[in-house]
């Protein structure tokens, strides 16, 4: 049997495996969690960094006002 079938039927048992166990679909699910976090964070990238400053810039002569009293 050559290298490249042994390859494929060792993955393709250790993903069935990794499936079908509990713990390893636990694994899964937060690993696809924050696959759709980090993809909704790089959609939305321009429009977070818009509010964060925004937010910053608020808090920032916000001090400004506090410290100049």
């Amino acid at each position: 049997m050559n290298q490249s079938k042994m390859l494929q039927r060792w993955s393709a048992r250790l993903v069935t495996g990794f499936w079908r166990n509990k713990d390893g679909l636990g694994t899964l699910e937060i690993v696809l969690i924050c696959a759709v976090i980090i993809a909704v964070a790089l959609l939305f990238k321009d429009k977070i960094l818009e509010i964060l400053d925004n937010l910053f810039g608020k808090v920032q002569s916000g001090s400004d006002d506090v410290f100049s009293t």
